[in-house]
């Protein structure tokens, strides 16, 4: 019997993926990170109660420095500058499939799991395992994965990759007694439960209101902006400017202190540069590829060729020119329904 460590959040996701482990028949093991001081005690004791109902063994570990490290720093350190950071991201590479792979092993663990949608499986037509789209549709989850380590791909386990919408997971739940079943999903970040991002960098950085102005690209003084952290690239709403046509951020000037806006029509890249890779597919992409590239998690797939400059730098040319890229964000790269990789947009 393989034995695997779960990460369990308390959710119906996590829980429902232990009893589909140990229904498959491995041994199971549940644990919890606590990652931040405000973490919810309700996710601890779920978890654990979950684990108990269906027999199985739950752990807490501390990883609260780490998650300071790799996460809450980088999303202060995003912030400052100019760039809108995805969380999850840093967190899956550094804590859930990093930190917690350390605890596997020291567990006797062969693997670990997660109840992401997403799917690992190993291909013949390219001869090592890859990282895949689950068949969750909209809910699928591989895009916040790319920044996973290769070496761990086989022993990572996705029990729900089979599973199409969230419907079916909570019918096993109440079917299987849990009493999750119907408990709500989460949908901001983790160690901000208020959603208040803007509250939670003036109280945990050194980020505050800096007045200063908001210009056309051109140099034009088109009004005043309350400090760069408060707006993101394509943002329309809440800008304070009277102008003869609808105005958009459409990038900053740190040096200056300035919000850039400009019409729709200049919101649009046909190139972008993407650096701190990570390749999942390939060795490298110094040849060039036809790829399909996700430049936000809620974003469709656009066509694009992906040729490599460094080892650390990645350019994409789009077919079509595309809107509101974000420094900052992730663009990930696909074949079909495989995950090549992905990087941090630059510009």
């Amino acid at each position: 019997m393989e034995k695997v460590l779960l990460g369990m959040s308390g959710g119906v996701d996590s829980s429902v993926s232990a009893l589909l482990l140990k229904q498959a028949g491995y041994e199971v093991v549940g644990t919890t990170l606590d990652m931040f001081p405000i973490s919810s005690c309700c996710t601890y004791i779920d978890a654990k109660n979950i684990c108990h109902a269906i027999g199985i063994d739950h752990f807490i570990f501390d990883c609260k420095e780490d998650f300071k490290k790799f996460v809450i720093d980088d999303f202060i350190c995003s912030y400052d500058n100019c760039k809108t950071p995805n969380p999850c991201i840093e967190c899956n590479k550094h804590i859930k499939f990093g930190f917690m792979y350390e605890k596997a092993k020291e567990l006797g663990c062969k693997y670990i799991a997660t109840g992401h949608y997403a799917k690992t499986e190993y291909s013949e037509k390219y001869g090592r395992w890859v990282l895949k789209k689950s068949k969750a549709g909209k809910k699928d989850q591989s895009y916040v994965l790319w920044n996973i380590p290769k070496d761990l791909l086989e022993y990572i386990l996705f029990p729900l990759a089979d599973y199409e919408d969230k419907e079916q997971i909570r019918n096993i739940a109440e079917e299987n007694n849990l009493k999750v079943a119907n408990k709500p999903d989460s949908e901001d970040i983790c160690f901000i439960p208020d959603g208040n991002y803007k509250k939670f960098l003036e109280e945990h950085s050194d980020i505050n209101p800096k007045e200063g102005n908001i210009v056309n690209s051109k140099g034009e003084v088109l009004g005043q902006h309350t400090g760069l952290y408060n707006y993101t690239i394509g943002q329309r709403k809440g800008l304070g400017i009277s102008y003869k046509v609808p105005l958009f951020v459409i990038g900053f000037n740190k040096a200056k202190n300035e919000v850039i806006v400009g019409e729709e029509s200049e919101l649009y890249q046909k190139e972008i540069i993407i650096k701190d890779i990570n390749l999942l597919l390939f060795d490298n992409l110094y040849e060039g590829k036809a790829v399909s590239v996700k430049t936000r998690y809620s974003s469709k797939e656009a066509l694009a060729v992906a040729k490599q400059i460094d080892n650390n730098t990645i350019k994409i040319i789009f077919d079509e020119p595309q809107a509101r890229i974000t420094p900052g964000q992730s663009a990930v790269m696909y074949i079909d329904d495989i995950v090549i990789g992905g990087g941090k947009i630059t510009k």
